[in-house]
C-alpha cells in the first residue's frame, strides 16, 4: 500500500518576527493608528505567515488561527454571544466591541464595562477571554471576518484548511452566570451556527475545516462524552471535510470515542500524547486520515529525527493518508532563529523555531515517502545537546543529594510566625501593598537597552535605576501604602531577568510569544543545571529599603513559574529541575534576610498552569511544586513573612496544594470575577493570610473607590478581616503613571473606609 503523507500545521505565530502586531494594537489603543490601520498591518502578518508556510512546502496554509487578541474572543464575536451585560449599541462596530470585552469599556453597563474575565489556556501560558453563558445565551453567525480571511488566502493562490474551535470545547471553555444551570444545555442553539459556518465555507471552496477540540485530552464527565456523537453526526453533512485535533495531553479513555466519531481525519499530539497513537492505529478506521504531531509545538529543541522516523514507520505501514504536524499550534515559540545573533553556535544548533520546525516537517516528509535525505548535521546537534559539558555541573548534582526528607518546611507553624511578624511589621488591618512591579516608563526602557548596547556606564544605569526607584518609593509613601515595593525598573521580565543570572540559562534577542492580547514574553532556554553564582535583588532591595522606615518587600520569581516560563530541558525529570531552582532561589531568599529585608515575595503565578490535565498525574506534580516552594522559604526567621501571588487560574482546582505552600501572605486576582476566587478560599479553610485583588491592572479604566469598597466589603463575609491584605490584581508594570496613580489611591481611601466601618 502506498501512503499519501501531508504536512500541514494546527496554526503559526501571530505576532510577526518582531512583534508587529503588538506595537500596531496598542498604537490603536493610544488613537495613533485608526482601525483600518490596524487591519492592514493584520492583512500583511497573515500573508506573511501563509507565505512562510508555503515556502515550506506544506500541502495546506492554515486559515483562521490568526487573531488581534484572543481567538476564544474571535469565536465570541463570531457566533454572536456577546455578553448582554455590555449593552453593546446596535451601532457599534465590530472592532469596538470586540477590544472592551477584552479590556473593559466605560460607556455600558452603567459605567462599568468589566472586561471578560481571562485565565490560562489549558496547562500553557497563553491567557484566553473566558465566555460567558446564562439560559438565556443566544447564537448567531455574526461575524464575517473568518470568510475575508478565506478569500484573502485565496487570492493569494494558496490551498487552505480552516481552524475552528470545536464548539463543545467553546462551550467548556466558558462559565455559567445563572444558577441551576450547564453551559452544556446550549449546545442545541450553537450547533445549527456552526453548521451554518461550515456551509459558507463550503460555498468558498474550503476542503478541510480542523475542529480544535483540546478538551479530548481531559478527564471528561460522562455528560461532555455523551454529547460528542450526536454534536459530530450533526456537523457531518455540513460541507467540508473534518479534521478533529486534540492536543497537550493523551486522550487515553476519550482515544476511542475519538476514533469513532463522524468526521474525516483525527489529529493526535505524537509528542505530549504519544501513548495514544497504537491504540488510534487499530481504532482509526482506515479510510480516515490520521494526522500525527511529530514535532513539539510546545518547546524550541530541534526534534530527534531519528526517533520520530522509527515512530512514524507504523503508521506509514497501516494507513492509507497520513499527516505530519506539529503537536499543537505553534503559537507557543517564536518565529524564527533568523534574528538570534547573539546566541552562541553551540547552543543555537541545539533549537527548532515555528520556521525551522517547518523545515523538520518537510525533512519527514519526504523520508518517509522514500527519498533519500541527508540529516546528519541534525543528528549531530542532538548527540551534541545530549553530551555537552555545559548541560551538567557535578556540584548541582551534590547538592541535591545532599537534601534530607526534612528539608523544605519552616522551623514554626503559621500561627506561631504570625504572632512574631505581627509583633515585628507592627502592620494596620487591611494592610495595602502592590504586587511589585510598577509602569515600566519609556524613559526607564530606553535607559536599559542603552546599557545593554554600552552605550550607558554601570554606575549611569545604576543611578537612573535608583532614581526610579526612589521616584516608586516616593508615590507609595504620599499615597499611604503600608508595604512598598521597589518597582522593578531594573527588570525586563520576571523570568528572563533571573534567567539572566542563573547558570543552565540562556537567553534570546527575538523569542518573543503573546501571552495575552499585546503582552508578549520571552521565554528563556533553560538548557543545563542551574545555580545562583552571585546575589541577583540585593543591592536594590538594600537601597530603596534604605530609602524608607516602612517594610519594602523583596521580590523574586518561584521555581514553578521560573519552569513553566521556559523552554526547558527535556533530559531530567521535572522534580529534579524545580528543586535545582529551588536551591537557587533559596540562596536568595536568605541574603535578602540577612540584609535587613523582612517580607520577601515568591511569586508562583504558574503553579496551576502546571497541573497537567490528566488527573493522574497531578499528585506528582503538585507534590514536586509545593516542595520546590517550601524549600525556597524554608530558611528564613519566623519573623519574616513570606509572601506569593497568583493570578489569572482555576484555583479551586489546586487549593489543598496552595495551602500546601504555607506561604504567611497568598495575594490573587480576583477583581475580574468579583472575589468568586475568594469564596472558594473561605470554603476550603485557607488558614493563613489573603490579599484577593480589588482592581484589575490589564484594564485602562480606573475604579472608584467605592467599588474597591463593595468588593472588600464581600471578601471580609467570608474570610476574618485580620487576615485580609488589600492589594490589586496583579503587577503594575504594563500601566501608565497616570493611571495607576489614581487607581492606588483609590485603593489605600478603600481600605482605610473599611477599616473604620469594621472599628
Amino acid at each position: 500500500m502506498t501512503t499519501t503523507i501531508r504536512t500541514h500545521i494546527l496554526g503559526y505565530p501571530r505576532i510577526g518576527a518582531r512583534r508587529e502586531l503588538k506595537f500596531a494594537l496598542e498604537s490603536h489603543w493610544r488613537g495613533e493608528r485608526s482601525a483600518a490601520e490596524l487591519e492592514a498591518t493584520a492583512r500583511d502578518l497573515r500573508a506573511a505567515n501563509w507565505a512562510e508556510q508555503a515556502k515550506a512546502g506544506l500541502d495546506f496554509v492554515t486559515v483562521g488561527d490568526f487573531s488581534l487578541y484572543d481567538h476564544v474572543l474571535d469565536h465570541i464575536q463570531l457566533l454572536g454571544c456577546e455578553p448582554a451585560r455590555f449593552a453593546f449599541r446596535d451601532d457599534e462596530p465590530e472592532l469596538a466591541r470586540y477590544f472592551a470585552m477584552a479590556r473593559g469599556a466605560v460607556h455600558c453597563c452603567g459605567g462599568h464595562g468589566q472586561a471578560l474575565e481571562m485565565t490560562k489556556w489549558f496547562d500553557t501560558n497563553y491567557h484566553y477571554l473566558v465566555p460567558e453563558f446564562t439560559p438565556d445565551t443566544s447564537f448567531r453567525l455574526a461575524s464575517q471576518r473568518l470568510f475575508a480571511q478565506v478569500e484573502e488566502a485565496r487570492r493569494l493562490g494558496h490551498r487552505i484548511k480552516v481552524v475552528l474551535l470545536g464548539p463543545l470545547t467553546f462551550l467548556w471553555l466558558g462559565k455559567e452566570k445563572a444558577a441551576d444551570f450547564s453551559r452544556l444545555e446550549l449546545i442545541g442553539r450553537l450547533l445549527p451556527v456552526y453548521g451554518q459556518i461550515l456551509a459558507q465555507l463550503s460555498q468558498l471552496g474550503v476542503e478541510w475545516v480542523q475542529l480544535d477540540e483540546p478538551i479530548l485530552a481531559t478527564e471528561l464527565a460522562p455528560a461532555w462524552q455523551a454529547a460528542f456523537e450526536p454534536a459530530y453526526a450533526t456537523l457531518a453533512s455540513a460541507g467540508p471535510k473534518l479534521l478533529l485535533a486534540s492536543y497537550f495531553a493523551p486522550m487515553a479513555e476519550n482515544a476511542r470515542l475519538a476514533c469513532q466519531l463522524p468526521v474525516h481525519g483525527l489529529h493526535v499530539d505524537g509528542v505530549r500524547g504519544a501513548a495514544d497513537l497504537p491504540a488510534v492505529l487499530d481504532w482509526l478506521p482506515a479510510h480516515k486520515v490520521l494526522s500525527v504531531g511529530i514535532v513539539n509545538g510546545r518547546n524550541v529543541w530541534r526534534t530527534d529525527l531519528d526517533a520520530a522516523f522509527g515512530r512514524l514507520r507504523p503508521a506509514v505501514e497501516r494507513r492509507r493518508e497520513l499527516w505530519l504536524a506539529p503537536s499543537c499550534s505553534l503559537l507557543h515559540v517564536p518565529v524564527s532563529l533568523a534574528g538570534e545573533t547573539t546566541l552562541d553556535a553551540e547552543l543555537r544548533g541545539w533549537l527548532a523555531f515555528a520556521q525551522e520546525k517547518l523545515d523538520e516537517l518537510q525533512t519527514l516528509k519526504r523520508a518517509l515517502r522514500g527519498e533519500s535525505i541527508d540529516w546528519s548535521d541534525a543528528r549531530r546537534q542532538v548527540e551534541a545537546r545530549r553530551a555537552s559539558p555545559r548541560v551538567h555541573r557535578p556540584e548541582v548534582g551534590a547538592r541535591l543529594a545532599a537534601l534530607g526528607e526534612e528539608a523544605g518546611w519552616r522551623a514554626s507553624p503559621h500561627a506561631v510566625r504570625r504572632a512574631a511578624q505581627r509583633a515585628h511589621l507592627k502592620l494596620p488591618l487591611l494592610p495595602t501593598t502592590t504586587i511589585g512591579s510598577f509602569p515600566q516608563t519609556p524613559a526607564v526602557r530606553q535607559a536599559r537597552a542603552a546599557w545593554r548596547r554600552g552605550e550607558l556606564t554601570e554606575a549611569a544605569y545604576r543611578a537612573t535605576m535608583e532614581a526610579e526607584i526612589a521616584h516608586a518609593i516616593r508615590v507609595q509613601e504620599t499615597l499611604g501604602l503600608d508595604v512598598l515595593v521597589h518597582g522593578e525598573p531594573e527588570r525586563n521580565d520576571m523570568v528572563e531577568y533571573f534567567a539572566e543570572h542563573l547558570t543552565g540559562f540562556a537567553v534570546t534577542q527575538h523569542g518573543w510569544v503573546q501571552s495575552y492580547g499585546s503582552r508578549c514574553v520571552k521565554p528563556p532556554l533553560l538548557y543545563g543545571d542551574v545555580a545562583r553564582p552571585t546575589p541577583i535583588t540585593l543591592h536594590w532591595a538594600r537601597h530603596a529599603q534604605g530609602l524608607t522606615t516602612k517594610p519594602v518587600k523583596g521580590m523574586l520569581t518561584g521555581p514553578v513559574t521560573l519552569f513553566q516560563w521556559s523552554f526547558v530541558r527535556d533530559d531530567l525529570p521535572q522534580a529534579t529541575v524545580l528543586l535545582q531552582l529551588a536551591l537557587a532561589m533559596r540562596d536568595e531568599v536568605e541574603d535578602l534576610e540577612r540584609a535587613g529585608i523582612t517580607i520577601i515575595q515568591i511569586d508562583e503565578p504558574a503553579l496551576r498552569e502546571g497541573l497537567p490535565l490528566r488527573p493522574a498525574a497531578r499528585a506528582d506534580y503538585l507534590a514536586a511544586a509545593t516542595r520546590a516552594f517550601r524549600l525556597c522559604a524554608a530558611g528564613v526567621a519566623d519573623a519574616t513573612q513570606i509572601h506569593t501571588h497568583m493570578c489569572y487560574a482555576e484555583f479551586a482546582d489546586i487549593l489543598p496544594a496552595i495551602i500546601a505552600l504555607d506561604a504567611d501572605v497568598l495575594t490573587i486576582e480576583a477583581s475580574r470575577s468579583g472575589m468568586e476566587s475568594v469564596r472558594a478560599f473561605a470554603e476550603a479553610g485557607y488558614p493563613n493570610e489573603l490579599g484577593p485583588g480589588v482592581f484589575d491592572v490589564h484594564s485602562p479604566h480606573v475604579p472608584a473607590t467605592e467599588d474597591m469598597v463593595r468588593l472588600l466589603e464581600y471578601a471580609a463575609t467570608l474570610f476574618a478581616p485580620e487576615r485580609l491584605w488589600v492589594n490589586p490584581d496583579c503587577g503594575l508594570k504594563t500601566r501608565s503613571w497616570e493611571e495607576v496613580e489614581p487607581a492606588l489611591a483609590h485603593m489605600v481611601a478603600a481600605a482605610r473606609t473599611l477599616r473604620a466601618r469594621l472599628g
